[in-house]
């Protein structure tokens, strides 16, 4: 009996509480912050305007979980914050807990980088500010994996996520729906695109050519839901407002569009920021909710977009672990002062509703219809009605034209060569007006890129799609394998190409190069003739080229809404060039080649004609594009001897001394120019760097290579013999 006591009080004891081990904390912290791909975004994308960036471009690859890819054109990071960038608790927001009272920054814990480290496999690639070079380097469970290496990259911080969830089976099982995991990306991004207008977004799948969000820097916050959303949300929106700066009540400003009576939606999209942070506010869309239901039919659903300002003292960002929620205060009242305003604009929008009749003409099938009908309406008044058939009362058949809509429809009859000249009319300027969020393909355009895949050349398609990259075989000509078979390739030629038919694909839809400081385009231009020609000396030429340089800026200040809007060249009315396109993501062209593409700009475009405008535009800047070898001379062959400069050895003891004349050759020394000489290392590196990393990658999945390209020595096969496979 004693024993039995006694073995209940074992099982009955509590168990022993354990310290966990650190690896287990952190993966468990980062199965709470990174719940899904799309939290891993979100928080890259915060970093990167925190980073103050102009630009930020994500790539996914099976909804975030194979890859994620966000770059930004920010601050980038210090080579000295590289070891700590991935430790959890690591910021650079804020330093004592005091500053959250205040905290207008997006990140602030630390915790989101060193989350991915735990569950995914993290790369930066990050240069700052007057670096000739950037750094790379990767991290697992938080700390860096190897030493930062030095490489080629553009302005800003490029993260790569690859592999998430990878070491939690059971996550991962559940994230099998890729499409699901990437339309939340793209609603995400979609929401950031048109809260920050000042900042170029797009997103897309991994190999993908077209980019599923893509919104250009605007002033505008109409243009850019109608570029994320479509022409049918931003014609339906009203401006809304609310404030109060009573500190007894509320103190906040609420600026937003919200949908009028004319919208449709079959579920209720809120997009709202809270002092520029992307939030959740279950109680106010509840709250807007009940208004629209009062007034939308039962299955319509309203878009509300709203940023609010409150005191940064007023609101406790520290409230989520993903930051989605936050507190405010006195919330009850900033919710009803809001669905107030929105109520009474609503029932003021009510009163100015207003109904469109449409006309439709009668196609001749219906015509014969309605012919018969009036005879029957023209029998006898004694004689007994004809009964109608069935078939001919409800719609039962499509290919019966008494059974279409238009037959049910009153038609007006009119005279038809007015009729087909009026509908022609609109539909050409449909044609030229298309809606950008579908298509921004013109005729001309579509007629180019036919003109691109109907001439391209089978076998070197083939070449190019299975090709690998080698090495520099010298300035100009890479070497590529493909099959058994070794290839000379002219790089200049492939990526002038590649860059003319991205243009053409990417057109009207580019992200933003902003230039740093504005440049003249006189002064462009005056550059550009003279390095055509290097007599200065002659003073009628040099008035004859002000004069060039003079039409030209004024020809191009008059096309820039045009430039701009198809091809992201923005043009200021000061002839200022301030931005360029992206046509090649993680690409920046040679900036030493702008005067020659603003020349050609000027001089080499036909702008009465639509097609050879816009062909001659997409080649010029295909031209610009291309991977030219840097000005300076290459230092890894002749072009060493560039560098070296000779120093005299004369000092001021010397003097009178016939041995210590300068001209003497004894008393010359050779020396190399370190700093001309280490900026072009860094050039030449970082073009190679672009060929291997950039151009290679973009032609296997882009580039269909034109039939005069097998004829001119872009691709020419060695004469070497095949190289034998083991």
């Amino acid at each position: 009996m004693e024993m039995e006591v006694e073995e209940e009080r074992v099982v009955r004891e509590p168990p022993q509480i354990r310290r966990l081990d650190e690896s287990v904390v952190n993966r468990i912290a980062a199965g709470e912050v990174i719940q899904r791909p799309v939290s891993a975004v979100k928080e890259l994308v915060e970093n990167s305007l925190d980073a103050h960036s102009t630009s930020i471009n994500v790539v996914v690859k099976d909804g975030g979980l194979k890859l994620i890819q966000v770059s930004d054109d920010g601050h980038g990071i210090r080579y000295e914050d590289l070891p700590i960038l991935c430790e959890r608790h690591t910021t650079s927001k804020l330093s004592a807990f005091e500053d959250l009272q205040s905290i207008k920054s997006m990140g602030f814990r630390g915790e989101a980088l060193a989350s991915m480290t735990y569950v995914g496999h993290v790369t930066v690639t990050t240069i700052t500010e007057g670096q000739l070079h950037g750094y790379r380097v990767s991290y697992k469970d938080g700390v860096m994996e190897h030493e930062p290496k030095a490489c080629a990259a553009v302005k800003g911080t490029q993260i790569m996520v690859e592999n998430l969830f990878y070491n939690m089976t059971a996550r991962r099982k559940t994230l099998q729906n890729a499409s699901d995991d990437y339309s939340k990306i793209v609603d995400l991004m979609s929401r950031f695109a048109i809260h920050h207008v000042d900042v170029s977004f797009s997103c897309r799948k991994h190999g993908a050519a077209r980019v599923d969000v893509h919104s250009v820097a605007t002033h505008n916050r109409l243009n850019a839901i109608r570029s994320v959303y479509g022409v049918s949300v931003a014609q339906s929106l009203m401006e809304v407002e609310a404030s109060d700066d009573d500190p007894s009540s509320s103190v906040f400003q609420m600026g937003g569009l919200i949908s009028n009576f004319s919208f449709a939606a079959k579920k209720t999209t809120m997009v709202l920021f809270i002092n520029d942070r992307l939030v959740d506010w279950t109680a106010l869309k509840r709250a807007l909710e009940i208004v629209y239901s009062a007034t939308l039919p039962k299955a319509s659903k309203p878009f509300i977009y709203m940023s609010i300002v409150v005191p940064p003292e007023h609101v406790d960002v520290n409230v989520h672990p993903t930051k989605r929620e936050v507190s405010l205060l006195n919330q009850e009242v900033i919710i009803e002062q809001i669905q107030s305003v929105v109520e009474s604009k609503l029932r003021s929008s009510d009163d100015s509703r207003t109904y469109e009749e449409q006309t439709v003409e009668p196609s001749p099938s219906c015509q014969n219809s309605l012919l018969k009908d009036s005879n029957l309406s023209q029998s006898p008044s004694g004689s007994k009605p004809q009964k109608v058939p069935v078939h001919k009362m409800v719609r039962t058949d499509a290919l019966d034209p008494a059974g279409r809509l238009h037959a049910y429809l009153q038609t007006k009859l009119s005279d038809h060569v007015g009729t087909d000249s009026t509908l022609n009319a609109v539909r050409s300027s449909v044609r030229q007006r298309r809606n950008p969020k579908e298509t921004a393909d013109l005729t001309s355009i579509q007629q180019l890129i036919d003109e691109v895949d109907c001439n391209s050349h089978s076998g070197l398609l083939e070449v190019v799609r299975h090709c690998t990259y080698i090495g520099m075989a010298d300035d100009v000509f890479a070497l590529l394998q493909h099959d058994t078979h070794l290839y000379l390739a002219n790089v200049v030629y492939l990526s002038k190409e590649l860059m003319y038919q991205q243009v053409l694909r990417r057109f009207a839809h580019f992200n933003a190069i902003q230039l740093s400081d504005p440049a003249p385009l006189q002064e462009l231009i005056m550059l550009a003739l003279k390095e055509e020609n290097l007599d200065t000396d002659c003073n009628e030429n040099n008035d004859l080229k002000e004069k060039i340089a003079e039409m030209n800026t004024e020809l191009l200040k008059q096309k820039s809404e045009m430039l701009v809007e198809y091809f992201g060249i923005q043009i200021d009315v000061n002839g200022n060039l301030s931005r360029l396109p992206v046509v090649l993501d993680q690409y920046t062209p040679d900036m030493d080649h702008v005067p020659e593409f603003v020349l050609c700009l000027g001089n080499d475009v036909d702008w009465d004609d639509e097609k050879n405008c816009f062909q001659a535009i997409s080649a010029a800047l295909g031209n610009f594009y291309a991977m030219h070898p840097p000005v300076l001379p290459n230092p890894s062959s002749d072009g060493l001897q560039f560098y070296k400069k000779k120093k005299s050895l004369w000092h001021p003891e010397d003097e009178g001394n016939a041995a210590a004349d300068i001209g003497d050759d004894a008393t010359m020394k050779t020396e190399i120019d370190q700093e001309l000489l280490s900026e072009a290392e860094t050039a030449w590196a970082q073009r190679e760097w672009s060929i291997q990393h950039v151009l290679i990658p973009a032609m296997r999945l882009f580039l269909k290579p034109p039939t005069f390209m097998a004829t001119n020595g872009t691709l020419v096969r060695s004469k070497l013999p095949p190289i034998s496979i083991r």
